[in-house]
């Protein structure tokens, strides 16, 4: 009990009046909005407007704490600029023409089918105690909390294949070693998300490598990605970060509260995660570690063969050419299902666990998913309202126009336009095919160097805008792998993004000038490294 009282002091509340304020805010703006549109005949279609249902979605979340709602608003205000504010139009908007929509693309379901996969996956390792076993195994070889963060670092790291798959693959595996040390989920998440897309966007054998070398157009592919490695200051600088707050033992902002309560015993800074985990941690009994890295190894075989398979490779495609005409939704759809037979059919000749059994972690699976599974729905139609709405339109706009002068500031330039874009839409990969092609356009016979820098810079900002944004999968997919409060660990990770973006962005335009891979990076390092001494020098320590 006194430590529950300790804990609830420094625990964030519930800000409620502000609450209210904020929608009462919200239905004034829509009013005001519906008279502009509907009797004023305001343009919406292509202009700044087409980015007020993210924007506003992404506002409330961040003020009210509450992501579905949050969401759901934003969806009906795209609903509402689409219809013109027609009441039944309106409704289609929102249900046939959205959220039925995205639930009927393949791409879609696929990935839906591939978190339910992988939540039952996680709770047969649970319940055969394989979990508890690799914990237990761990924690004797690990040592501390700077050893149990830099392993997961390190497992994200060999996990480049792909992010969805990345985050809750991590997740599973290290939740009991940096439970053991008292680490929050909150900074799990953090290492998660950190390790996810920024990996997988500078490994050449990627569904992130696939997708980018598709929108470069009239070059080669996989060659431009390569070449466009050293440059992607984001990626290359989160990861150095990590290994610098860990060794340095420097955490802020809102991490620093969770990480406080988690040395206190409090892993979750909400009291509901708590005791919706205790009655599971009760009945988890401590088997053998096999029971665990042999399905973790045969997701990852499977998930692998999967994605090569769309791509190709058994009719003759090379390795890396299969990758990148992969599909990574149906890939990893059928290499996890291949993984889940084959799991189910180890534990029942190991007898680790009987047939009805394993059928029953089937539904709980299903129901852990439930949440990513929700916020993923909204996010996939927020982001189809704004595509209707022509905000890629305006943007591409915005950059073209840009692109005549200033040629050196320009990768610092398109580097904030892609955060703004990814941290609006939610998207990397749509920020990719927005930005990329008009870059290419522009650079392509003017100045080869600088087309790289700014392809490097598109990445860069997608992944950063991916990784500040609420409504982003692979931010959503991050707190489902490491079980925690989402809302929790978009807070507690935006100072931490921002850092990385503030020192990147100079050293963009480092590179504009200087078109060096090496002093732009050496020069970012640098930065980086003052800038948490700084921030460790206002905390005190």
């Amino acid at each position: 009990m006194k430590i529950e009282s300790k804990l609830e002091s420094v625990r964030p509340g519930q800000p409620k009046r502000l609450t209210y304020l904020s929608l009462i805010a919200v239905v004034l703006f829509l009013v005001w909005l519906g008279y502009a549109v509907g009797f004023n005949h305001m343009p919406v279609k292509n202009t700044v407007w087409a980015l007020i249902p993210p924007i506003m979605a992404i506002s409330l979340a961040l003020i009210t704490k509450e992501v579905y709602s949050s969401l759901f608003l934003g969806i009906l205000t795209g609903a509402l600029l689409n219809a013109d504010f027609s009441p039944v139009g309106t409704l289609e908007q929102t249900f046939p023409n959205g959220i039925m929509t995205v639930l009927a693309d393949k791409w879609n379901v696929g990935i839906l089918v591939f978190l339910v996969i992988l939540g039952t996956m996680v709770q047969l390792m649970n319940r055969t105690g394989g979990s508890a076993a690799f914990g237990a195994w761990a924690s004797n070889r690990i040592k501390g909390r700077a050893g149990a963060q830099l392993s997961t670092m390190l497992l994200g790291c060999l996990i480049f294949i792909d992010d969805y798959f990345n985050c809750l693959t991590v997740g599973s595996v290290m939740r009991p070693v940096t439970d053991k040390h008292k680490i929050s989920r909150a900074k799990l998440a953090y290492l998660i998300d950190s390790t996810a897309a920024p990996i997988c966007i500078i490994a050449p054998i990627s569904s992130w490598a696939a997708a980018v070398s598709g929108f470069v157009k009239g070059e080669n592919g996989i060659s431009i990605f390569i070449q466009s490695i050293p440059f992607n200051f984001y990626a290359l600088l989160t990861l150095l970060m990590m290994v610098f707050i860990i060794l340095m033992k420097l955490d802020y902002g809102p991490m620093l509260i969770h990480e406080n309560n988690a040395r206190k015993g409090d892993l979750f800074t909400t009291g509901k995660r708590k005791q919706a985990n205790e009655g599971s941690q009760k009945e988890e009994k401590v088997g053998k570690v096999a029971n665990l890295i042999i399905p973790v190894v045969l997701l990852i075989t499977g998930c692998v063969i999967g994605m090569i398979y769309t791509g190709g490779f058994f009719e003759g495609k090379s390795f890396i050419d299969a990758f990148a005409a992969s599909d990574a939704s149906v890939g990893l759809v059928l290499g996890s299902s291949i993984a889940l037979i084959f799991t189910i059919a180890y534990y029942l000749v190991r007898q680790s666990l009987t047939f009805g059994d394993c059928m029953d972690c089937l539904p709980e699976g299903f129901k852990q998913m439930v949440p990513a599974i929700l916020i993923l729905t909204f996010a996939w139609t927020l982001k189809s309202m704004t595509d209707s709405l022509g905000a890629a339109t305006y943007v591409a706009s915005l950059v073209e126009g840009s692109a005549g002068g200033l040629m050196a500031f320009l990768p610092a330039i398109i580097f904030l336009v892609a955060v703004g874009l990814a941290f609006a839409s939610g998207t990397s990969w749509g920020t990719f095919g927005i930005l990329i092609p008009i870059v290419v356009s522009c650079f392509q016979e003017v100045d080869p160097q600088l087309m790289i820098i700014s392809i490097s810079a598109c990445m860069a900002g997608a992944v950063c805008g991916d990784h500040c944004s609420p409504i982003s999968d692979t931010t959503i997919m991050s707190s489902a792998g490491a079980q925690c409060e989402h809302l929790n660990h978009v807070t507690t990770q935006l100072p931490y993004a921002l850092t990385a973006a503030s020192v990147s962005f100079f050293t963009f335009l480092v590179a504009g000038f200087t078109k060096s891979a090496l002093l732009s990076l050496v020069f970012g390092m640098v930065a980086l490294f003052l800038l948490l001494l700084f921030i460790r020098h206002r905390r005190g320590k």
